[in-house]
């Protein structure tokens, strides 16, 4: 049995990454609560998703004995020269919440027809083992954003982005539907693959 624990505080993501985790023998998913010392805080300072998702990992490595999985996910919008990018959950401002980033990001787009709203949605995932790097991966996902909010599944832009092939929001296809296709879940595809070769030498 190994243990892999999920840097994370944010409780949505968290979740859907221990949802897309399931399924793997001798494997056990561990979260910040299952800890009896809660880790430090990261400062997420870095200029790439790839760059915050190594710092969580090896940073919160250095205080588990077992596997660290750190991501680092958000949204690059075309027209906004790939904002929000690594600033999408502090998008309006620290500590915004899913609302605010929301409006801001329909305001800047007010005046950008449709045929010019083309976005992705990125996902780096790095995996640590006592303060060593295992691997990172990424995930990512294209589409648009909708000129509306719509949806009341998911969380972050979930309710603005329409994945490229598909006519409804990622928060209007319910978390089943959206763990199929999503960034998070393309990249986790990689993880899954990289924690079988870690088991076969354990």
């Amino acid at each position: 049995m190994i243990e892999i624990l999920i840097a994370s505080h944010n409780i949505k993501k968290r979740h859907e990454l221990e949802t897309l985790l399931k399924g793997f023998n001798r494997v056990k998913v561990m979260n910040y609560n299952d800890l009896d010392v809660m880790p430090p805080l990261i400062v997420e300072d870095g200029k790439t998703f790839r760059q915050n998702a190594v710092k969580k990992a090896l940073t919160i490595s250095r205080f588990f004995d077992g596997l660290v999985l750190g991501d680092d996910s958000g949204l690059e919008v075309e027209a906004l020269d790939g904002k929000p990018g690594v600033r999408s959950a502090r998008f309006a401002r620290k500590n915004a919440t899913d609302m605010e980033n929301n409006r801001k990001l329909l305001r800047l787009l007010d005046s950008v027809p449709r045929k010019n709203r083309q976005a992705r949605f990125v996902c780096h995932i790095a995996i640590a083992e006592k303060g060593l790097l295992v691997g990172s991966f990424e995930g990512m996902v294209s589409g648009e954003i909708n000129l509306k909010r719509k949806g009341k599944n998911g969380f972050g832009y979930d309710s603005l982005f329409i994945p490229k092939g598909h006519k409804e929001t990622f928060a209007e296809m319910g978390p089943a539907r959206k763990n199929r296709i999503s960034h998070r879940a393309v990249a986790l595809k990689a993880v899954k693959t990289a924690i079988k070769e870690y088991l076969k030498k354990s």
